[in-house]
């Protein structure tokens, strides 16, 4: 089904007819698969540039690792980071510019300074303040599921409802409109190689909650598990599971390698497309 998702600055982006890549933008010095990579302003810039051509519609900017064990950096430093690049990537108007945080002020200065998007992997749970960002601006919201640093249910799927629902509460009570939401079932984040694994298996199941859905398995730990090879050795692997859980129902894949997911992305948008035309 089709859907328009809703984005600060009166932008959109159409969902459902065409997988959507949002291009992984780390200016740190830190992160598990490319550190330092786009550190520089000017390699940022070029970085971004290179995933718009490459066929991502979304460029999502992070200022502070969410690898297990990365140090938290103070608010000061990731908005040092990420603030030039946002306000630079926001004068070119091709692109839909993402900040990666769970802090509320950060947030703030990042959809000032132009960005449309605000994806939270604390699923509004730490800083529940972003909801009420987002309702004030008219951001498009992403809600991470994570299993980190509380209780969790056995069942993968029982904990991504116990999790999302409590997340979804906290936006609609802000005022949050449900066209501003994407969910997200946080591959990674406090679960096991075997719990994701389950969570690509039963993917379809979370359709229940009437909400778009990124996945966000590029270069994950436990892909590597199954299939060998360090972090950047892994983007085969990530546009297979990216290509699987499309045709299982997620909208934008947030991955490293933008070419290689929008061609096995392409082939899943096929299959899709000749289901659509069965009698």
């Amino acid at each position: 089904m089709d859907r328009e998702w809703q984005l600060a600055h009166g932008r959109s982006l159409t969902l459902g007819p065409r997988a959507l890549i949002m291009g992984v933008l780390n200016v740190t010095p830190d992160s598990f698969s490319d550190a330092g990579v786009h550190y520089s302003l000017d390699q940022a810039l070029q970085g971004a540039r290179k995933m718009i051509e490459d066929g991502a519609s979304i460029i999502d900017v992070g200022g502070e690792s969410t690898r297990p064990g990365a140090a938290r950096v103070e608010p000061s430093v990731e908005q040092s980071r990420i603030l030039p690049v946002i306000d630079a990537l926001a004068k070119q108007d091709d692109i839909i510019i993402s900040v990666d945080t769970y802090r509320e002020e950060t947030a703030r200065l990042a959809v000032e300074a132009g960005a449309h998007i605000v994806n939270d992997v604390w699923g509004v749970q730490r800083e529940p303040a972003i909801a009420d960002l987002a309702a004030r601006t008219g951001a498009g919201l992403v809600i991470m599921h994570t299993g980190r640093e509380r209780e969790r249910d056995p069942d993968v799927i029982a904990d991504q409802f116990a999790f999302l629902n409590r997340s979804l509460e906290i936006a609609r009570l802000a005022g949050v409109s449900d066209s501003q939401i994407v969910l997200d079932p946080g591959f990674g984040f406090a679960k096991d190689t075997d719990e994701n694994i389950a969570l690509m298996d039963r993917f379809s199941e979370l359709a229940a909650f009437g909400y778009p859905f990124l996945a966000g398995t590029s270069r994950k730990r436990f892909l590597g598990a199954v299939s060998g090879g360090e972090a950047n050795e892994r983007d085969v692997v990530t546009a297979a599971s990216s290509a699987i859980l499309r045709l299982a129902g997620a909208d934008i894949f947030r991955v490293h390698d933008i070419a290689m997911s929008r061609s096995t992305l392409n082939l899943a948008d096929a299959m899709l497309d000749n289901r659509g035309k069965r009698p």
